[in-house]
Formats: structure tokens, C-alpha cells, sequence
């Protein structure tokens, strides 16, 4: 049984929740592994291990792209406006090592500051009909440092939902490796503080401990946000996956 499900079996006069909320938990519970690598420094001659945990599954959905290798860009904002952010994702071969995956597709995308996301709308859960677009949805390549860049803005937030990023990483032919997610750092003095959660606030936001996804632990999703809403934000975060 799912590890969410089953706690949840567990609880006493538990409230039943949105669709979408339900459309947003784990597809199912993936345990990290770790692999550990000996490191060897050319200049010393000394050794050091390192482990590599394989970051989090998570769901894909309810909002995928539809077509993701239609829209092979490093600038993904489209006619979206926000505060500027650029995303760097470091993809690493828990498999290899933890040797940098050069070569390895990467799509990433996330709501508007509004709330909202392309390719879908105009009933249920999304009223604001967007389903002609496309904006905030790319794929980019890993270098030889497995690193993609991406151009975006800070993403919004939904009820039921904390800020977050979808990520889903294939190998050079293809072959889907992870679907992920990247959590944000919350509290005094984030980014997340500094947006406020743009025009609508804060009120009726759903934080990483609360939220379907993140609630179970988010370590390995939780990525390095700098920046600020004149310079702009900078995110981090590297994940480690079977290759």
C-alpha cells in the first residue's frame, strides 16, 4: 500500500479532499537509494565517499505537456510575467558514480503567477481557459556537466498546492528515468517571502509540510533560491537518477 494512503488509513476522522488535490499525490512511494562512490583527489592522492540518493518520485500530473519535445527552448516565459527566474538543474548517473548524465532530455513546467497553466483550462479545476497555449513548459538537453538552463518566472501557487516545479528527465533516447518535482524554501527571507504569492498573498496557501506531494518529505526536491524581486531569482538543485 502507498505509504500516503496507508497513514492516511490510519487517521481518525479524516476529511476527504478536492479532486485536484487528489490529482496531485504520488503516483506511488519510491524509496531513495544510495549509492556510495570513492572519490580520489589527484593533487593529495586522498580518498573520500560520497553518497548519492536517488531524488523522489513524484506524480506527473494533473497538468503535463502534452507534446514536451514540440517545445525544445531555454526560455520558456512566453508572454507570462512575473519576477524573472532562471532555473539550473543538474542531473546526475546514480548509477555511474554519481558522474554528471550529459545527454539526458529534461522537461520542466509550472503554473503562472496566477495560479494557472497552459494547454488546459476553461472547466473544473482551472476555469481560465488556456488550452491553445503554451507557455512555462520547455526541454533542454544536459551538457557534459549535466546541467540545463532554463529562463522562466517564479511560479504561482493553487489551492492545495505549494509552489512547486514538475520535472520529468529521459535518457538520450528517450526512455523516461524520473518524474519529480522541485519544493521551494519557505519562511522569512526566501524568495517565496519576497513574491508573497504575487497580487493574491499568502492567504490560503498550502505549505510543503501540508502539501499532497511535499508532506512526506521533500529533502532531496528542496532546491536553492536566490535572488531578489529587482535582481531577479536564481534556482539550484541537482538530482541524482538511475541512468
Amino acid at each position: 500500500m502507498e505509504r500516503k494512503n496507508f497513514l492516511k488509513s490510519l487517521m481518525i476522522g479524516a476529511v476527504s479532499t478536492s479532486v485536484l488535490v487528489e490529482a496531485c499525490k504520488k503516483d506511488s512511494t519510491v524509496t531513495p537509494t544510495t549509492t556510495t562512490t570513492t572519490t580520489t583527489d589527484t593533487t593529495t592522492g586522498s580518498s573520500s565517499s560520497s553518497g548519492c540518493s536517488v531524488i523522489e518520485t513524484e506524480t506527473e500530473g494533473p497538468y503535463p505537456t502534452h507534446s514536451p519535445a514540440s517545445y525544445v527552448r531555454s526560455d520558456i516565459t512566453s508572454d507570462r510575467t512575473g519576477y524573472k527566474m532562471t532555473v539550473n538543474i543538474t542531473v546526475n548517473n546514480s548509477n555511474n558514480s554519481c558522474n554528471a548524465l550529459s545527454g539526458a532530455l529534461v522537461d520542466i513546467w509550472h503554473c503562472d503567477a496566477e495560479g494557472n497553466y497552459s494547454e488546459y483550462g476553461g472547466s473544473g479545476t482551472q476555469s481560465t481557459n488556456y488550452t491553445s497555449v503554451h507557455f512555462l513548459r520547455g526541454r533542454q538537453t544536459t551538457n557534459s556537466s549535466g546541467l540545463v538552463t532554463f529562463t522562466s518566472i517564479f511560479p504561482g501557487w493553487y489551492t492545495g498546492r505549494a509552489t512547486h516545479i514538475h520535472v520529468h528527465i529521459y535518457n538520450s533516447a528517450g526512455t523516461s528515468l524520473k518524474v519529480t518535482q522541485i519544493a521551494f524554501p519557505e519562511g522569512t527571507g526566501t524568495a517565496l517571502a519576497a513574491v508573497a504569492g504575487y497580487t493574491k498573498g499568502l492567504s490560503g496557501y498550502t505549505y510543503n509540510a501540508t502539501d499532497g506531494v511535499f508532506s512526506d518529505g521533500y529533502t532531496l526536491e528542496l532546491a536553492t533560491v536566490t535572488g531578489s524581486t529587482t535582481a531577479g531569482f536564481v534556482l539550484a538543485i541537482s538530482m541524482s537518477v538511475p541512468a
